[in-house]
């Protein structure tokens, strides 16, 4: 099977992060082109990772013949755009979540892929890929706690990096579709069913700017499932302690309790202050193993002939609830899934 080349947009945290995964991390691929708006920024990166082409226009690295495929890591109100313009280019394509900023524009996203199937799209839902995760979906799919009564998921993002933060807070979605993506995601993976009612609530506790933007800098969400299981996410802004995700899945037979505590490794630091074990700085020291498994998969798929288990149609649906619960949050009231 031959070498997966595979061009890639936007060079941020997460940009910087899927490139140098490509780079040095995933067997069978190379990154052969890399593309952001800032020219210093592609020449400096370039250089450090060895990478042939360098763009600061997307269709251009799209009309690339050597390239097989794109990573798409750019701003997220472009991601629809860009998934099209990549597969009318005969691409095969990754995009970060979440799949748009719109209900709208992830259904034209759906037309693009559902107009080449030949192609493989996959979207980043990389908690999929994460061991924990993976082995708890095992245990799931198993019986081992039976059937699922609820999910509780809280994603807290750190204080250190609130700066970032607020520069692509207006045009993120808002916080559920921003950050509660992969939660909402989680809760159809585990339970299996889709979202009947939601109960969006939350406040501006401290970062002004989500009041001028009409949304909370940390919110929650009430869920009930057709298949009547119950769900509750929590997302902030404001983690003293750094990166800090836990999920619990509560079935009538066990449960199971991903990350109770946010760190990576069995580290004791003991001192004048106590006994304390450091935390994940950011997200992208939590989920480095997820990134690196995701575009994993996504090549082994290209070079297998296959697709991927994450489609078009999860990106829609999770963005769907994800806006159904900003209502929700803003109407004050429970809101069916449809009206």
């Amino acid at each position: 099977m031959k070498t997966v080349k595979i061009g890639s947009v936007g060079l941020g945290r997460l940009g910087y992060e899927h490139a140098k995964n490509i780079a040095t991390r995933v067997p069978g691929a190379e990154l052969t082109a890399i593309c952001d708006v800032a020219a210093g920024r592609v020449r400096e990166v370039a250089e450090e990772l060895g990478v042939k082409y360098q763009y600061t226009d997307f269709a251009e690295m799209c009309a690339n013949p050597e390239l097989d495929a794109i990573a798409i890591v750019s701003p997220s109100m472009f991601h629809g755009e860009q998934i099209k313009m990549a597969l009318d280019a005969g691409k095969h394509v990754f995009c970060d979540k979440p799949l748009d900023t719109t209900v709208e524009k992830c259904k034209l996203a759906e037309k693009a892929v559902e107009a080449h199937p030949d192609k493989v799209f996959m979207l980043g839902f990389m908690r999929r890929y994460d061991p924990s995760y993976v082995k708890a979906k095992a245990k799931l799919d198993n019986g081992d706690i039976g059937r699922v009564i609820l999910v509780r998921s809280y994603t807290q993002d750190p204080r250190t990096t609130i700066e970032g933060t607020l520069k692509f807070a207006p045009h993120s979605g808002g916080q559920f579709l921003d950050m509660c993506v992969h939660d909402i995601d989680l809760v159809r993976w585990f339970t299996g069913s889709e979202p009947k009612n939601v109960w969006g609530i939350g406040g501006v506790f401290e970062f002004e700017l989500y009041r001028e933007l009409n949304d909370g800098d940390n919110v929650a969400c009430m869920m009930q499932c057709e298949n009547e299981a119950m769900a509750f996410m929590f997302a902030g802004r404001a983690s003293a302690h750094g990166c800090n995700v836990e999920t619990e899945i509560v079935g009538t037979r066990g449960t199971l309790r991903i990350a109770s505590v946010g760190t990576d490794s069995m580290l004791e630091v003991m001192s004048k202050h106590g006994v304390c074990r450091e935390c994940y700085p950011d997200f992208l020291a939590r989920w480095h193993e997820a990134y690196t498994n995701e575009m994993i998969e996504f090549v082994s798929c290209i070079r297998e002939g296959r697709k991927p288990e994450v489609t078009v149609y999860d990106g829609t649906a999770v963005s769907e609830i994800a806006y159904r619960c900003k209502e929700s949050f803003e109407c004050g009231e429970m809101l069916p899934l449809r009206d």
